[in-house]
């Protein structure tokens, strides 16, 4: 009788994040990449939608744990997502608003609509990603 043979290769640590699903809507290919491998390296799985309202749409049907949202997007702004998720989740979703915009009127309103954080474009990564680290956890 042959004795079984313990598993010599250890356990990869379990990435922070795994199994967390984020929404990134988004309508600049660059930024987009940049993100998306990013929040990958991370273990988070990502899901990208290109103008506000397949965000939307994306947002309704896939019922991420958390969505990052530029404010200035095709066919329906960040600001018109937003107020429209508010409205009709019973929960609301966690946001992150990014922008490059720099008014500070476009940030109260985005945080009077609920934004978990606002960040403001050029970012460094690693902002972002303590972002959605700690509001993930």
């Amino acid at each position: 009788m042959s004795e079984a043979k313990p598993e010599t290769k250890p356990d990869a640590p379990a990435k922070p994040g795994t199994g967390k699903r984020v929404l990134l809507v988004d309508d600049d290919y660059e930024i987009v990449e940049a993100i998306r491998h990013a929040l990958e390296a991370k273990g988070y799985t990502v899901l990208v939608a290109r103008d506000g309202n397949q965000g939307l749409a994306m947002a309704e049907r896939e019922d991420p744990d958390l969505m990052i949202l530029d404010m200035m997007m095709p066919k329906r702004s960040g600001f018109l997502v937003l107020e429209k998720l508010r409205r009709s989740r019973p929960v609301p979703l966690r946001v992150i608003m990014i922008t490059a915009n720099e008014g500070s009127r476009h940030k109260a309103y985005a945080e009077m609509l609920g934004v978990d954080d606002y960040i403001r474009k050029p970012f460094a990564m690693d902002r972002l990603m303590e972002s959605v680290g700690r509001l993930l956890a």
